[in-house]
């Protein structure tokens, strides 16, 4: 099938957990809502075979939140994490430790425009570079007037 990037801005419910738990029902209402295939999140998690093989391609396949910003090593521990991204990218890519939506905004566009994926060396490393391991994803705190105020949520699932 291939690997599925996926990215989401949402607000901030006060900590990541939360932030995650809000999200990840939006999504699973508006791909399983229907109730056809899953009637909740706790029977699509319980099937093991799809979300080992196929997954959802979406924010639903990252469910464990790991507090350091280190890249993520090709262990069985790291996959289905979501990790912050650094104080040093965060100062590379927006200038400031508490990049605000439209910084983020800004610079998930530019990423997007980019024609081809950029090592962390180079100078001219995009936002989702950032991003290097499947099954797995980063997030960026947002900020308005020092407040943290949303979430942009960025990664891949599949194979």
């Amino acid at each position: 099938m291939g690997a599925t990037g996926w990215e989401y801005v949402t607000p901030y419910h006060g900590s990541i957990e939360a932030t995650l738990e809000a999200l990840h029902e939006e999504v699973f209402q508006e791909l399983y809502g229907d109730g056809e295939e899953y009637k909740s999140r706790e029977e699509l998690y319980a099937d093991e075979e799809f979300m080992g093989e196929a997954g959802t391609h979406s924010i639903l396949d990252v469910y464990r939140i790991v507090d350091t910003p280190a890249a993520p090593g090709i262990r069985d521990w790291d996959y289905n994490t979501l990790r912050p991204l650094g104080p040093d990218r965060l100062i590379h890519h927006f200038g400031t430790e508490q990049p605000t939506l439209h910084q983020y905004e800004g610079a998930m566009a530019r990423a997007n425009e980019a024609s081809y994926p950029r090592s962390r060396r180079d100078k001219d490393t995009t936002l989702l570079d950032e991003h290097e391991l499947r099954w797995t994803g980063l997030y960026v705190l947002l900020y308005s007037d020092g407040e943290p105020t949303h979430i942009g949520i960025f990664g891949t699932s599949g194979d």
